[in-house]
């Protein structure tokens, strides 16, 4: 018989992503024969590009299957290093470069390697859940900073500037933004460096959407613009761009004097990302890149079929997103919060999406749907919403949402 044994006090404060436990109970669904259309997760529905895969099957056949280098391939490492100055605009050694098992572990490491005890993190609401959950579980303190549906889901400069305090240790971005597909525009993100700058801070900047983006929209980082690089850790990775989520590698790119604390951080967690992956990811950064910009065009009608079903459907208002692939609907005229909403779309019309809470406080009137799914799914998924949304009892926020 094994006694219960009480579990560590920071297992209490760690959170967890709730589109994996949406998808599981979905799944459980499907399993008793219900048809279920998968908009939670935030996987690409392609498949990873043929040359990429073929590129880590060769490096299975030459023998890469030994302990890398902790931080990479130097290959992997140098390709990294020119793409970021290519696309992102900084100058970047390849020494400035970690790969790491997805992206979650460039944000482990920078918050275990700068948070401490009762340090304050500034973090986007609505957000990518991890930020949170990781800042509570070293012991610091989040402090949300929100993303409102009236600005675009863009973010109040002046508001972040009255969340600092002495205590504030890290900012973290995240752009294309992961659950509202929002975009930081250039003088937002000049201004955010003023304050960064002023108050001494260090940036975590997410930027895993950073190559889909839509209409013309730039995506700016924080890193390239003047002695940012020096306060700034870039998360990216290839999951989103190549299709590449099962892999699981990200990288970051860090300041010299973070350097020692990442690697030790990646020894005494991983040892290093899978060899032969790597002679992919190799690939996909100096490969064609004709699959990335049809899967971006796809994405783009996909976003375009979801927003005008959504924006048709009584109690629904749904913006434009220019990046990512997400939308970020407002549902209150639903007479439902999201998480209500998305329990019951689930179990009554069997479309799973997400509660807006899952993602911070701002998304209690809002559900997060992933249009990573085939336009004709897509199209079933929006017949099934408004058909259960028609079918609820009628109010003054309906009617005033549809006149």
């Amino acid at each position: 018989m094994i006694w219960p044994v009480k579990l560590a006090a920071r297992m209490a404060r760690i959170g967890t992503e709730t589109a994996f436990e949406a998808a599981a109970r979905a799944r459980a669904l499907e399993a008793e024969g219900r048809s279920i259309i998968h908009l939670e997760i935030g996987e690409p529905d392609f498949d990873t590009p043929v040359h990429v895969r073929d590129a880590a099957k060769a490096g299975l056949d030459a023998g890469l299957t030994h302990y890398p280098p902790f931080a990479g391939l130097p290959d992997l490492r140098a390709a990294i290093a020119d793409d970021a100055e290519r696309r992102k605009g900084f100058p970047v050694d390849p020494s400035n470069v970690f790969v790491t098992v997805g992206g979650k572990g460039v944000m482990v490491y920078a918050i275990m390697a700068l948070v401490d005890e009762g340090d304050e993190v500034i973090l986007p609401d609505p957000g990518y859940p991890i930020y949170d959950s990781i800042t509570r579980f070293v012991g610091g303190r989040p402090v949300p900073i929100p993303l409102r549906m009236e600005r675009d889901f863009g973010l109040d400069v002046d508001e972040l500037a009255s969340l600092v305090t002495p205590r504030t240790k890290l900012l973290i971005l995240n752009s294309p933004a992961n659950p509202t597909g929002g975009v930081l525009g250039r003088r937002d993100v000049e201004r955010i460096a003023e304050l960064v700058e002023r108050h001494d801070l260090v940036v975590m900047s997410d930027e895993i959407y950073g190559r889909i983006t839509y209409d013309g929209a730039e995506h700016v980082s924080i890193a390239s613009l003047p002695g940012l690089a020096e306060r700034t850790i870039v998360l990216d990775g290839f999951s989103k761009t190549f299709a590449m989520t099962g892999w699981r590698m990200g990288y970051a790119i860090v300041p010299a004097w973070l350097e020692p604390a990442f690697g030790t951080l990646l020894i005494n967690t991983v040892s290093g990302v899978t060899a032969f992956a790597q002679a992919g990811a190799i690939e996909a950064l100096r490969g064609p890149q004709d699959d990335v910009a049809a899967m971006v065009e796809e994405f783009r009608a996909r976003r375009d079929l979801v927003v005008a079903g959504l924006n048709d459907i009584p109690g629904v208002r749904c913006l434009t997103p220019s990046g990512a692939f997400y939308v970020f609907p407002e549902i209150a005229g639903t007479g439902l919060t999201g998480r209500e909403l998305a329990d019951r779309l689930l179990t009554e019309a069997g479309v799973c999406v997400l509660a807006g809470t899952a993602f911070g406080h701002v998304g209690v009137g809002h559900i997060r749907i992933s249009y990573a799914n085939s336009r004709e799914n897509l199209a079933e998924a929006l017949r099934r919403i408004r058909a259960f949304a028609e079918a609820l009892p009628a109010g003054p926020d309906r009617a005033a949402t549809r006149a």
